[in-house]
């Protein structure tokens, strides 16, 4: 069996937009329509102005390609033999959402003043994954954080996944936390926020459930389906 290849990453900008751009628009991999700006701080595309997927994901490219030459998004991309195959979005909290909302309350930073980041997002070729390309973009963003002079970083995973429509799952206990349903969907044609599990071997701890009104949370007797995880670089 062949070796798999070194990862290279590179942060998103204008050099490597064509790069993005690439990996972004590769068919049938589930995100080719949404150039990762669900969690951005802008105003959202309405669906009676863009009617379909296409005229979605050009507005949404377009988008992006100017918060990049505005200096208002961040990300790492993933390289295998030369070639795109993996990103996770980073950015200050002014820059991204946060995911529902965390309850109870979460406690304050421990440093009074501290500035708060955000990583959000994670994608990667399908014919990559299991292949740890998603730990390796979260090891060269939490990089890239430190050398912008560190803070407190918060992170949204999912506990489980249901593995497609028609299958089920139970909820998983997340330690410090309590019970937390499975995220629709899989890693199958997805993006992703990533697993509690791959957060947990970065160092990051569990801090609450982020609530949601989704029926299967519901049904479980869970508050949510992801999990705000902290932790400071």
């Amino acid at each position: 069996m062949a070796d798999p290849p070194a990862y290279e990453t590179k942060e998103l900008s204008d050099a490597t937009w064509p790069d993005f751009e690439t990996l972004f628009s590769r068919r049938g991999q589930g995100w080719d329509h949404c150039s990762c700006m669900a969690f951005q701080r802008v105003p959202h595309p309405s669906r009676t102005r863009f009617r379909t997927r296409a005229e979605v994901g050009a507005h949404n490219r377009q988008l992006k390609r100017e918060l990049v030459a505005q200096g208002r998004a961040h990300g790492v991309l993933v390289y295998a033999n030369g070639q795109p195959i993996g990103w996770c979005q980073y950015g200050p909290a002014d820059e991204l959402l946060a995911r529902g909302r965390a309850t109870p309350p979460p406690p304050p930073p421990t440093e009074p003043g501290q500035p708060v980041w955000r990583i959000t997002c994670f994608v990667v070729d399908k014919r990559h994954r299991r292949a740890g390309v998603a730990s390796h973009a979260l090891r060269a963003a939490l990089a890239a954080i430190r050398a912008r002079g560190g803070g407190l970083v918060e992170a949204y995973p999912a506990a489980a996944w249901t593995h497609g429509r028609g299958a089920s799952a139970g909820v998983v206990h997340v330690e410090g936390v309590g019970p937390v349903a499975p995220a629709w969907g899989s890693f199958g044609n997805i993006s992703t926020s990533g697993t509690v599990s791959m957060f947990e071997q970065a160092g990051f701890e569990a801090v609450t459930v982020c609530t949601t009104g989704a029926a299967r949370a519901r049904t479980l007797g869970a508050p949510g389906c992801h999990v705000l995880m902290r932790r400071s670089v």
